[in-house]
Formats: structure tokens, sequence, C-alpha cells
């Protein structure tokens, strides 16, 4: 095999994780920061994201200009993001230019958190929640997926919502960056043309003031109550459905079965819900995803139809997904597995993608699986599997919504 599993962990407790690959053309590095949205507080829900925007605004004597004309001067496509349980900060460009680009990340992570920079950059933040606030698919997830989670912590929202992002001062987000950027709560994941020990040496002397904090995640149990939630928004032209319930977390080894039954049910063109309902021009969209998590995972199905057809829908929606195993034949389950290692394969085609894939299992789970084994298990998946995951995981939803006119 041309790609190596490489891995250090230093004195503070950072870790450095890699996918080496020596006929690699590019290489790709970020840093994956254990916290996100189901680690925060009610009150400053959306801290997490807003601290990702705070990092662009400035470290040392780089300004936000500053920062992205220094990944451009090293010919790196650069970017961030934040989860329910990770905020990543990333880039990838040619194999020389890795020690820049792992310079730029490192400044990134000690950024000024200037209180001018935080007042300019609410309102960034603010109009980002409102242009989501603007769609009603978006509307109908964040509220049905409140009322799935209720009270805990994975059910707040990523971007947090008006009056917490109001509410969150320069120093609540300095204690935040403090709290949980500690070296033990950061992994650097790299894949491509990458020189582990020269990699190694330097991000040891790049991160030697950085300390560890500490932070852990509280994993409270979740409890489900079957309900209904209905919303109506004026001017909208279409129906709207949403269903959530319960799928193996991203540890669970039924993880791969649940990827390839909602490939089945309810994923492009050849599904079963595309065929009950898209192809016979009932719905517009109608889809099923598994979502795999820290401790926990969901399957969220949902459609797009003509206001008057919703019940019509929800009906056939339940219908195919309960049905699902008397549908499903061997052709069916080759054909998915075929699609999916497809789409995995294409997706870790380049370092960015393996970085990506990488830096999140890590620091999710704390464990590595290569990209091929996960590709064998995917493989090995059989009708048996996807019975015994109806069985210990059924994909029909406990908590519905519908948004219409």
């Amino acid at each position: 095999m041309s790609i190596a599993i490489a891995e250090h962990v230093l004195s503070n407790g950072l870790r450095i994780v890699a996918e080496v690959d020596r006929r690699a053309a590019s290489a790709a590095a970020g840093f994956f920061v254990s916290t996100g949205s189901r680690d925060e507080t009610p009150e400053h829900m959306g801290i997490s994201h807003f601290l990702e925007h705070m990092v662009f605004r400035g470290t040392g004597d780089l300004d936000g200009e500053a920062i992205d004309l220094a990944f451009e001067s090293l010919g790196a496509s650069h970017n961030a993001w934040t989860s329910q349980e990770v905020t990543a900060f990333h880039a990838h460009a040619l194999p020389e230019s890795l020690p820049g680009i792992l310079d730029l990340l490192s400044k990134l992570m000690r950024p000024n958190l200037h209180d001018q920079d935080l007042h300019d950059e609410r309102d960034v933040v603010l109009e980002e929640i409102a242009m989501y606030d603007d769609q009603p698919f978006w509307q109908l997830w964040e509220a049905t997926g409140e009322a799935y989670y209720g009270s805990h912590p994975m059910g707040h929202r990523v971007l947090g919502n008006h009056d917490t992002v109001q509410a969150i001062t320069p120093e609540a987000m300095r204690q935040w960056h403090g709290a949980r950027y500690g070296s033990d709560c950061i992994a650097l994941s790299l894949a491509g043309k990458v020189d582990m020990d020269a990699t190694v040496e330097l991000v040891q002397s790049l991160t030697a003031d950085w300390s560890p904090t500490g932070a852990t995640r509280a994993r409270p149990e979740l409890e489900h109550t079957a309900q209904e939630v209905h919303r109506t928004r004026e001017g909208v032209q279409q129906g709207y459905l949403m269903g959530i319930a319960p799928a193996p977390a991203l540890q669970d080894d039924q993880r791969c079965a649940a990827a390839v039954l909602a490939w089945l049910i309810g994923h492009g063109d050849g599904s079963l819900l595309h065929w009950a309902l898209v192809d016979a021009g009932h719905a517009e969209e109608a889809r099923i995803e598994y979502e795999g998590h820290d401790q926990s995972g969901v399957w969220a199905a949902w459609a797009v139809c003509r206001p008057d057809m919703l019940d019509a829908v929800d009906t056939t929606m339940r219908r195919v997904i309960t049905s699902a195993m008397d549908d499903i034949t061997d052709d069916d389950l080759a054909r998915a597995r075929a699609m999916i290692a497809t789409a995995v394969t294409q997706h870790g085609e380049l370092p960015a993608g393996r970085m990506q894939r990488l830096g999140r299992r890590v620091t999710i789970c704390g464990d590595i699986v290569p990209l091929e084994e996960e590709l064998a298990r995917i493989d090995a998946v059989t009708k048996s599997d996807l019975g015994a995951l109806i069985d210990a995981f059924p994909p029909t939803p406990i908590v519905c919504g519908r948004l219409g006119p």
C-alpha cells in the first residue's frame, strides 16, 4: 500500500496524525478542535462558530486581509467549519508549501480576539443566521431538531440565534478560547506528500507555548418523545416534511450498514423514496440520510412537495421506510455498496478529502480507521446486517415536522 498511517503525540498533548502518500502531488493539513455547539451553554449557544469567524480577524501582527494574502502567496486553498462536535481550520497546496501552511494555521489557533473585531464580526454572524432563517427548509430542520433533542446539548444550533450571539462578550469569547483550545483538545490532521519527521519537529516548535486545559465533553443520555412539530410561513409556495429517529453512533460498527440502508431507501435516483415519490411526481425531493455523531446518531428523512400533497407524501414515506427490508433485493444491495464505495473513494482521492475524514474521525472517536478498511466494511454489509440494524434502530421517524403556507 502506498499510503502509510503515522501518528505522534507531543509532550503538550497535541496529537498529530497523517496519511502519508509519497506519490501524492499535494499535501493538506488541518487543526481539528474538539469543541462545537454541543459543548456550549444555552446562553452562549453559537460561540464556537462565532470563534471560528474571529480566528480570521487577526493573529499577532496579521489582520484578516494579511491572513488571506499569506495563504494565497503559498498557493493554498484554506477554509474552516464548525459542527455540533468539531471546529476545523484547514488548507491544502503543493507539498513545498506545507511548512508555511502549518505556520499560518498554528498562528490562527492563537487569535487576537480584539474587542472591536468581535463587535464588527457579530454583524456578519447575525447576517448568516438571518440568511438561514429565510430558508423554510432550515427553519423546519432547526425546529424539528430542537424538539427531537429537547434539553440535550446536541439540540443547540451551531450558529446560535440572534439573542445568544448578541449576548456574547469579548471576555466570554476569550474565556471560551482559553478553555477549549488547549493543546490536549486539538488534533493536527495531515494527508498527502508529508514528511512526518520534519512535520513533528516543526509543529513542536510552533506550538511550544501551547498548554493543555483538560476540557472535557459531557455526554448525557438522550431521551426522545414521539411528537409533531407544525409550522406555517407566509409566502411559502411549497410544503416541507422532516422526520428524525435514533441511529448508530459514529463509534458503532453498525454505522456502515446504516450508510448502506440510507442509500437504498432515500439517496438519489435509484432509491426507494425516489421511485415512490419523485419519479411518480408526488414530491420534488424525498430523501433519508444517516448522520453519525459522538455516542449518538440520527436518521433524518425529508421531502419537499406541494402543500396539498403533504399528507399523501407523509403516508408514502412512512410506508416505504417501514417496508424497506421487504423491497430491497440482493442486486439493490450490491449496487448501493458499489455506489457508496465510489463516492467515498472519490472524496478520499485527494489529500484534502483524506485529511478531513481523518481529522474528524480522530477528534470525535479518538481512533484511526483507514479509508481502505472502511471501504472493506461497507463492501461486507449483508441483508442480514440491514435487518439487525433495523431491529436495533428503526428508521421510522419518531419526531415529525411539517411546514407550509
